[in-house]
């Protein structure tokens, strides 16, 4: 049994985020990213790069509106309160089990020209461990930032997502969003082309 949840990052969660992103990589990505500049992305010189990269936007990030969530989960021990009941089990629990990061969702005023970051925000990351996909973490990490995003009168969300990661873009386009047209192509040592998806997120 495990409880989960979503939280605004700590310091302590650096070393979880990044090894939580590098894992998500190296598998997710396999797929449809070239071996030589996946393995640049995901290797030990990036692992440090991206945590240093991590330990900034977590400790002094540029603005408020610039956040990272992380996804949770506690494995409760009931076998070990029998007598406690139900709801004494899983409080017990919970307050003895360690937290885990098993997640990870960045965000920040959109950077785009053709956006306006006052209303418009960017889905930076967001990335579930993969041991623990398929728990509803992914789902819960959109729902907290657009909770987050609102709080802070923005009305719309974008992401840019890899034309070939169709989980990523099954996933958003059951969560309302859709493409706008807008592509990129990155040189990977061949190209790979990104799509802007967009949500209006206007309660």
């Amino acid at each position: 049994m495990a409880d989960v949840g979503v939280r605004v990052a700590r310091h302590e969660d650096v070393v979880a985020v990044t090894r939580a992103q590098i894992r998500a990589w190296r598998l997710g990505y396999r797929e449809f990213l070239p071996e030589g500049p996946l393995e640049q992305m995901t290797g030990p010189a990036a692992e440090e790069l991206w945590q240093r990269q991590w330990e900034e936007a977590v400790d002094s990030p540029p603005t408020p509106r610039h956040r990272l969530l992380v996804a949770i989960e506690r494995v409760l021990d009931t076998d070990a309160f029998p007598a406690l009941g139900p709801g004494g089990v899983a409080a017990a629990a919970a307050s003895a089990a360690p937290e885990k990061v098993v997640g990870l969702a960045s965000h920040a005023p959109a950077e785009d020209p053709d956006t306006d970051p006052t209303v418009t925000a960017e889905l930076l990351s967001l990335l579930v461990d993969p041991d623990h996909i398929r728990r509803g973490h992914g789902s819960r990490l959109l729902h907290a930032t657009v909770d987050y995003l609102r709080q802070d009168e923005f009305s719309s969300l974008i992401a840019w997502v890899f034309a070939d990661n169709h989980a990523m873009l099954a996933f958003l386009e059951s969560s309302g969003w859709g493409e706008d047209g807008a592509e990129r192509v990155l040189d990977m040592g061949r190209p790979v082309r990104m799509i802007r998806m967009t949500t209006d997120i206007r309660p």
